[in-house]
């Protein structure tokens, strides 16, 4: 292979490594909705000035909620836009508002969302979310475990619930690594041996 060849090869590389790293699915769509985010609601399927009463910006609520036209408050929190929109969509139906509207919700969001890991890891850092991270590559991302980390109890805590993981055991069994939030923070505990 000649060298151009092998810059080409390169510079697409680059590239599809950024298209990827400022992908939506690492900011917006495939992130689970929170309490603050704004999100745009496009109905179709219904009489034209239904949907211009629909379609429109909302800001999801402290409780989770969305307030829509004739069904009330909604909840969306966690949900992805895609399953917000399914859900808002059956909703409709099931309440026989609508015989076949067809929803669509985008977030509006365009700003990163990360977890936090600190503690006993190499370079306490603010991990961007992905939808595939989990705890140890969260770990992993922040340069991973100190010699004077303790693996068996390292913190998960989201919101106000805190769960003591033991890595060791996700360590032999890759299958019982835990997917991490948008929000969580993960601190890993110091050995005291």
């Amino acid at each position: 292979m000649n060298t151009r060849v092998l810059q080409n090869a390169l510079a697409l590389c680059v590239m599809a490594w950024i298209i990827g790293a400022f992908s939506p699915a690492v900011y917006g769509q495939d992130a689970p909705l929170r309490t603050g985010d704004s999100v745009e609601l496009r109905i179709g399927g219904v009489p034209p000035s239904e949907a211009a009463a629909l379609n429109n910006s909302y800001t999801i609520d402290n409780d989770g909620n969305l307030k829509l036209a004739y069904i009330g408050k909604v909840s969306v929190v966690g949900k992805t836009a895609g399953q917000a929109a399914d859900f808002i969509e059956s909703i409709y139906k099931n309440q026989q508002i609508y015989s076949n509207p067809t929803i669509t919700v985008s977030t509006l969001n365009t700003s990163p969302r990360f977890v936090n890991v600190g503690g006993e890891v190499r370079n306490v850092s603010r991990v961007p979310y992905t939808t595939d991270l989990t705890l140890l590559s969260a770990i992993n991302a922040a340069a991973g475990f100190t010699e004077f980390a303790n693996r068996k109890k390292v913190r998960l805590i989201r919101g106000k619930e805190v769960r003591i993981i033991d890595c060791t055991k996700i360590m032999v069994n890759p299958e019982l690594d835990i997917p991490v939030l948008p929000g969580d923070q993960i601190y890993v505990e110091q050995s005291w041996l």
